[in-house]
């Protein structure tokens, strides 16, 4: 009984769509900020003056194209590796612009570390899915 029970839990852990949904979830910030973005250019623009990009407009534009796409990307599997390191990538930017916890006060700096963290966690989601796709075998 405890075997089939296992079975049937194996088998609805590794479906196709519990894969997707966990590639979707994966990049949900990344589809959710461009269409913040969009609604609001004027304020995304701002966004990259705030953080010092210059000129602030294309990269705004940019920052839209690229995260659509490379999330396009990493839920079509086509170059899945390829959108999820430029993903990771690009949250490992981000964080050091916009989560500098060390240079706050408290209780401040302990929100903002606690995203700085965070962050790490979607970059090492974004490994993981590059890994996968390129053929990462088990090593443990």
């Amino acid at each position: 009984m405890l075997g089939g029970v296992m079975e049937a839990l194996r088998e609805a852990l590794t479906s196709p769509w519990l894969h997707w949904l966990g590639l979707l979830f994966l990049c949900s910030a990344y589809l959710q900020g461009p269409f913040d973005k969009l609604r609001d250019f004027r304020g995304a623009v701002a966004e990259m003056r705030h953080f010092g990009l210059r000129p602030a407009l294309p990269f705004a534009a940019f920052t839209i194209v690229f995260e659509l796409t490379a999330s396009a990307l990493v839920l079509t599997g086509w170059y899945r590796w390829a959108g999820a390191l430029g993903l990771g990538r690009f949250t490992v930017l981000a964080n050091f612009m916009a989560d500098r916890f060390w240079g706050l006060q408290k209780p401040e700096r302990s929100q903002v570390a606690n995203s700085f963290f965070e962050h790490w966690g979607l970059t090492g989601g974004f490994l993981l899915v590059a890994w996968h796709d390129l053929g990462g075998r088990d090593v443990f």
